[in-house]
């Protein structure tokens, strides 16, 4: 339960962090239009911080984790740090009003989408086992 809970802690920490660059970044650079840069401080809180404070309680409830939810837990995390650097990518080249070429654009995209398939897998996976553990009650 204490990896849940240092989980939620540092994905927190990161979407406050997030939510004060695309604050401060934005109105440093005097931008007011939108970017991408504005999904980071939600994307950390809700899929870094509170999904992992609701895996700490059914945890606490059912005791689910096994030796394979650490490789989808694994894949949670890069799935998730992979989307929000790809959101920062793209987002401070919108601030700054640079043009991507045809191929970055798409790679950025690429990337980011590989990182949600990831969180979207791995969360079904976890989800899974905890429904497993769930049926055995």
């Amino acid at each position: 339960m204490k990896k849940y809970m240092n989980a939620a802690l540092a994905y927190s920490l990161v979407a406050m962090a997030g939510g004060v660059f695309y604050r401060e970044f934005t109105k440093f650079n005097g931008f007011t239009g939108k970017t991408t840069l504005g999904v980071v401080h939600t994307h950390y809180f809700v899929l870094g911080m509170v999904f992992f404070l609701l895996l700490l309680l059914l945890e606490k409830n059912f005791s689910f984790t096994q030796k394979k939810t650490g490789k989808a837990l694994a894949a949670y995390h890069i799935g998730l740090n992979l989307a929000g650097v790809m959101f920062l990518v793209r987002g401070i080249p919108q601030v700054l009003g640079m043009e991507l070429s045809t191929g970055m654009n798409a790679a950025i995209s690429g990337m980011a989408g590989i990182g949600h398939i990831l969180l979207g897998v791995s969360m079904v996976l976890i989800l899974l086992q905890i429904k497993n553990r769930v049926d055995k009650e």
